[in-house]
C-alpha cells in the first residue's frame, strides 16, 4: 500500500471567505473537459459557472432536462444530459454517451447530494442517502474511468460534509434494515463514505494520473440541499453525548455564500498547490487537519473517514453491492 496521504494544512493562502472565482483567478482551462454532478443548482451551479468561465467544457448530468436548461442555457461552454444517481441504468446511459464522444475527462466533480431525508429506498432496496451520495457516484466514476485515464492527469472531487463527524459507515447494516432509521446518521454515513471513496480512489488511481480529493464546502443555507428539513432543523448539527445532550455550541457558526461554498471544490480541481498530492479531505480551500474522533471542534476530519483499511473495505463491498468491478488498478 502506498504511503498514507498527509492530512494537514498546507497554508494555501485562501480561507473561509475565499470565493471560487478568486481561486481560479486568471487561469485558463481551455481544452479541459469537466463533469459536475449537481451542477445546475447551489454550489454545483457556481462550480459549473466558474469552470466554464475559465474556458472548460462542462457537462452537467440533470434529473430534469427542463430545470437543467433553465439553469444553464445562459452559460457558455456548458452541455447537459439526463441522469439520475438513484437509477443505475440512467448512470450507465449517461456514461456511455459521454464515452462515445471520445473526449478525455480532466475533472470529475461529484457535487450532487441529498441530506437528512425521510427513509426512502432505491429500487434495489438501498437507503436513498447512501444510494445517491455514495453508490451512484461510485458507479458513475467507475463507468467514466476510461475517460479519466485518457486525460493523462485528471482529478476527481468528492463533495462530502463536516456532517461526517456524526458517524462512520456501518458496514453491517448500511441500509437500516435491522436498526431504526436515523436521517442524520444516514447522512453522516454517506458523507464518511464520500471521504473514504476519495482516499481509496486516489490510492488506486495515481498510477494512471488520476488523483482524488474530498471536500467540505461549508455551511451554505442558500441551496436545495435542505429541502427535506424543517426550518428549525437547518443549521449546524451538534455532536451529542451518550445522554443525548449537545457537547458543542455551534449556534453562532458562520454561514458561507454559494460563491464561497464552491471555492474548495474548485481549488481541489485546479490548484497547482495540490500537484503530486491526493487522497486528502479539504475545507476552506486548504487541506484540513486530522482530529480525534471525540474532538468537539466543528472542523477537521475524523479518524473513521480517513482509515485506509475502512476505505479498502468500503470499495470492495460497494463493488459487490452494485455489481460492478472498478478496474482502477
Amino acid at each position: 500500500m502506498k504511503d498514507q496521504p498527509i492530512q494537514k494544512p498546507i497554508h494555501s493562502g485562501f480561507g473561509a471567505h475565499t470565493t471560487a472565482q478568486e481561486v481560479i483567478g486568471n487561469l485558463s482551462l481551455k481544452g479541459k473537459v469537466a463533469i459536475v454532478t449537481g451542477g445546475y443548482s447551489g454550489i454545483g451551479l457556481e462550480t459549473t459557472r466558474v469552470l466554464a468561465s475559465a474556458g472548460a467544457t462542462v457537462i452537467v448530468p440533470v434529473r430534469s432536462m427542463e430545470k437543467g436548461e433553465a439553469a444553464l442555457n445562459h452559460i457558455s461552454n456548458v452541455e447537459w444530459m439526463p441522469m439520475d444517481l438513484m437509477e443505475p441504468d440512467s448512470i450507465d446511459a449517461f456514461a456511455e454517451r459521454f464515452l462515445a464522444s471520445g473526449r478525455p475527462l480532466h475533472l470529475l466533480i461529484l457535487s450532487a447530494g441529498v441530506m437528512a431525508t425521510p427513509l426512502r429506498r432505491d429500487r434495489r432496496g438501498y437507503e436513498s442517502q447512501f444510494s445517491t451520495n455514495h453508490l451512484g457516484h461510485f458507479q458513475l466514476t467507475a463507468r467514466l474511468w476510461p475517460a479519466l485515464k485518457q486525460a493523462n492527469g485528471a482529478r476527481v472531487i468528492s463533495v462530502s460534509s463536516r456532517g461526517h463527524r456524526l458517524g462512520g459507515v456501518d458496514f453491517d447494516d448500511p441500509n437500516f434494515e435491522r436498526k431504526a432509521y436515523d436521517k442524520w446518521k444516514a447522512y453522516a454515513q454517506s458523507k464518511s463514505a464520500n471521504i473514504l471513496f476519495a482516499l481509496e480512489l486516489d490510492r488506486r488511481g495515481q498510477a494512471h494520473g488520476v488523483r482524488a480529493f474530498s471536500v467540505h464546502p461549508g455551511l451554505i443555507p442558500d441551496t436545495n440541499l435542505a429541502r427535506d428539513l424543517r426550518e428549525e432543523e437547518w443549521g449546524p448539527k451538534p455532536i451529542l453525548d451518550n445522554q443525548g445532550q449537545s457537547m458543542t455550541n455551534e449556534h453562532h457558526a458562520e454561514f458561507k455564500t454559494v460563491e464561497q461554498g464552491a471555492a474548495t471544490s474548485v481549488w481541489c480541481a485546479i490548484s497547482p498547490q495540490l500537484n503530486g498530492l491526493g487522497g486528502v479531505y479539504c475545507e476552506d480551500a486548504d487541506i484540513a487537519e486530522a482530529v480525534p474522533g471525540d474532538s468537539l471542534r466543528p472542523d477537521g476530519v475524523r479518524p473513521w473517514a480517513i482509515d485506509p483499511e475502512a476505505a479498502s473495505r468500503l470499495w470492495r463491498l460497494t463493488e459487490e453491492w452494485i455489481g460492478i468491478r472498478f478496474a482502477a488498478e
